[in-house]
């Protein structure tokens, strides 16, 4: 397992001891394989974000928690490690911590770690439910900022949400739908991952609340829990196909949009408008490809950049600032993708 850093900056990174780090390095017996696959993941972070590892000067490490589908975390990924060497005058190392599913215990049980092991900061993505906002205050009280990411909890004391105005982007889908399908008769699907994550229930609400005012000739048919993964996904849609032969758009809020498609056209039907959230690379692909109407997206590079300097002024590595405003929403059609999307 060959690698340039040194245990400590190894230890540091996966979160364990250096004896245990040695002992995963050297082969020796008794470790177990989940704590390897925790050092061998530690050397690849750090080779990643090897231009930002620094031994002198100020170090910022942040822990990344999010329950999302891989195809989403894998975007934040990529978009904070893309900013990392543009965080000057600290330096920001990252760890993270990614769930698509489980129960919320564990991911309260993730925040209690960091919680008692230490960190500059942690940014979540996490279920608006009572386990993680408590989980939030202990990492508050440990001295922790703690800033949302995507969907707030605007129950706990965390440092600030980065984000789009969810109601907006859930009202601008509605204008969106309602002019495609224009006066055509026909239901349209709202997707839901889940019920607990509020940007989804706020999105769905904008929603629900445009498409009442201006079109309420246009029923709406709700299907939630399918956790944004395709194999839950497809069983939900083809479902809600059989139920109701008028659905004919889609407002897809929590993702699993291949399998979506896929039962429209198992089912044998067309899906005329269909609007979703987030150029990760599925969408991306769909959209490349006219199957989706639009997507609408925002930076994530500006939002974790935002994040990261929350954390840092928190510890007073830069000035104070004002209040945090929304993401820009930004209506992506096949005609105007941005360069990094086409070329993805």
């Amino acid at each position: 397992m060959g690698h340039p850093f040194p245990i400590r900056e190894i230890a540091r990174q996966a979160g364990l001891s250096e004896a245990t780090v040695d002992r995963v390095l050297n082969r020796r017996s008794g470790v177990r394989e989940s704590t390897a696959r925790e050092v061998q993941q530690a050397i690849a972070d750090l080779d990643r974000q090897r231009t930002q590892v620094r031994l002198v000067g100020r170090t910022f490490m942040i822990d990344i928690v999010m329950q999302a589908p891989e195809r989403f975390s894998t975007a934040v990924r990529a978009a904070l490690e893309a900013e990392l060497p543009s965080l000057h005058p600290a330096v920001v190392r990252s760890r993270f911590h990614f769930r698509e599913t489980g129960p919320v215990q564990e991911l309260a049980r993730t925040l209690d770690g960091i919680a008692r092991r230490g960190s500059q900061g942690v940014v979540l993505k996490a279920p608006d439910v009572p386990e993680a906002t408590a989980a939030v205050g202990r990492l508050v009280e440990a001295g922790i900022p703690v800033v949302t990411l995507v969907t707030d909890l605007p129950a706990t004391a965390r440092l600030g949400y980065v984000g789009i105005d969810n109601r907006a982007a859930g009202a601008t889908a509605a204008y969106l739908v309602g002019q495609w399908l224009g006066d055509r008769p026909g239901h349209v699907l709202t997707s839901l991952s889940s019920g607990f994550f509020r940007n989804e229930e706020e999105r769905e609400m904008g929603f629900r609340g445009a498409m009442r005012t201006h079109h309420p000739e246009h029923s709406l048919v709700e299907i939630a829990e399918g956790q944004g993964l395709d194999a839950t996904q497809y069983d939900l849609v083809r479902a809600a196909l059989e139920r109701d032969p008028a659905i004919r758009a889609v407002y897809s809020i929590g993702g699993g949009n291949i399998a979506t498609l896929r039962a429209f056209a198992d089912a044998g039907r067309e899906c005329a408008v269909f609007v979703a959230h987030d150029l990760d690379h599925d969408n991306t692909r769909l959209l490349r490809e006219h199957r989706l109407s639009a997507v609408l997206h925002h930076d994530l590079r500006q939002d974790l950049r935002e994040a990261c300097r929350l954390v840092m002024r928190a510890h007073g590595a830069l000035p104070p600032a004002g209040p945090i405003l929304p993401s820009a929403i930004q209506v992506v059609t096949p005609y105007n993708m941005p360069p990094q999307a086409t070329t993805g």
